[in-house]
């Protein structure tokens, strides 16, 4: 599914998000950035070593929850991994929705500041971070339509989604952003 929003488009794909070929992929990254399992384990597997490395050198007090940074992207098609920390879902009452927003609008700000043209993201928090996805989804779908409706920079947002249900979940969120 793709849709443009301003002079950009989003679009939605069931994969692998380490196999895009985008200028920046975002990895959903914990607090420590020490590596870890679901996206975050295979994008460390996927991209090589170095980034861990990398990540320890340059941020050795982690990052927190709500936020990113940037590395290299290692052995990946993309030029950057941004590591977005996202909140752990606690029912809604520890400012999730704005950490989660927060996330998002980082990772955008630094798509922006590395002349990136095309970012890829999972659903981030929807994991081990237990998130549910149908808000996740919202937040993050509005997060980026809105930025890109005032953006010249970014020209494509990807949703690299791992399953079936968190693809049809974002695929009506999507939906109904249009009417």
């Amino acid at each position: 599914m793709i849709v443009q929003f301003g002079s950009a488009l989003i679009e939605l794909v069931l994969g692998d998000i380490t196999t895009q070929e985008v200028d920046a992929i975002v990895n959903a990254a914990n607090s420590f950035l020490a590596g870890g399992g679901g996206v975050d384990g295979a994008i460390h597997d996927a991209a090589g070593p170095e980034i861990i490395k990398e990540l320890a050198r340059r941020y050795p007090d982690g990052c927190p929850t709500g936020s990113a940074v940037a590395t290299s992207a290692g052995l990946l098609a993309a030029q950057f991994i941004f590591h977005a920390v996202g909140p752990v879902w606690e029912g809604g009452g520890k400012k999730e929705s704005q950490l989660l927003q927060s996330a998002y609008e980082t990772c955008l700000d630094l798509a922006e500041q590395n002349r990136c043209r095309s970012v890829a993201f999972p659903s981030i928090s929807t994991g081990v971070y237990r998130y549910p996805v149908d808000l996740a989804g919202e937040i993050a779908l509005r997060t980026v339509a809105t930025r890109l409706e005032s953006t010249q920079q970014i020209k494509l947002v990807r949703f690299v989604l791992f399953d079936q249900g968190t693809f049809g979940c974002y695929s009506r969120i999507l939906e109904t952003m249009l009417v």
